[in-house]
C-alpha cells in the first residue's frame, strides 16, 4: 500500500518512524521485530481510515459540491438498499437516530434523497434516492470503481475478490463483537 510520500505501508508508518522488510517479508519495526498479525492489521487498518477520510470530501464533492463527507457511506447505504428505514441506518452504522435525521435532512434538502411514509408503518419514513440522487451517486461510484481498477491493475481479479470477501468479513466480525456486549 502507498502512503501519501509514494513509499509503501511497509516503508513508513503513520507516525513517522521507519519500517522496512524483515528477511521473511514480514514488516519489522524500528526495533527489527516483527509486529504480530494483529498489530500488522491495526496499523493496516489505520492507513486505510486515514487515507479514506483525507479523500472523502473529494469523493462526496463528485456527488454534490455541498455534500458532506461523512454523508457520503449513509448515501451509499441508500442506494444499496433502497427503502431504508432511518432506525436502520442509525442501526448499521452504530450512530444515533438524531445523527442520522441531521444527514437525512441535509440529503433531502441536496435533493439526493427523498422520505416517503412507511406502508407497514405509518409513524415511520422509508429513504430512498431520487432520480438525480441515483445518477450523481452512480457517477461518483463508476469514478471510484475506475480508480480501484487503475490502482489495482497488476492485481489477480482472484486477489482483489478475495481481498472484498476478506474485508466483508472483517466488518462484519467488528459489527457482531460490538454488538455482544463489548
Amino acid at each position: 500500500m502507498l502512503s501519501s510520500t509514494g513509499r509503501s505501508s511497509a516503508d513508513a508508518s503513520e507516525d513517522g518512524v521507519a519500517v522496512g522488510n524483515g528477511a521473511d517479508g514480514d514488516t519489522v519495526d524500528e526495533q527489527g521485530s516483527a509486529p504480530g498479525p494483529f498489530e500488522g492489521l491495526e496499523r493496516e487498518v489505520r492507513l486505510v481510515i486515514r487515507r479514506a477520510q483525507s479523500n472523502g470530501t473529494s469523493i462526496a464533492q463528485r456527488v454534490h459540491p455541498e455534500l458532506d463527507a461523512s454523508a457520503y457511506p449513509l448515501l451509499a447505504h441508500i442506494a444499496e438498499r433502497p427503502g431504508a428505514r432511518g432506525s436502520d441506518l442509525a442501526t448499521f452504522f452504530g450512530v444515533g437516530r438524531a445523527t442520522v435525521s441531521r444527514q437525512l435532512s441535509r440529503l433531502v434538502e441536496l435533493g439526493l434523497v427523498e422520505r416517503t411514509v412507511d406502508p407497514d408503518d405509518s409513524r415511520g419514513q422509508r429513504i430512498t434516492l431520487t432520480p438525480d440522487g441515483v445518477d450523481r451517486f452512480e457517477r461518483a461510484r463508476t469514478s471510484r470503481v475506475a480508480m480501484l481498477e487503475g490502482a489495482l491493475a497488476t492485481w489477480d481479479t482472484d486477489d482483489v475478490a478475495q481481498l472484498a470477501r476478506l474485508l466483508n468479513r472483517y466488518s462484519a466480525d467488528i459489527v457482531a463483537w460490538k454488538q455482544s456486549a463489548h
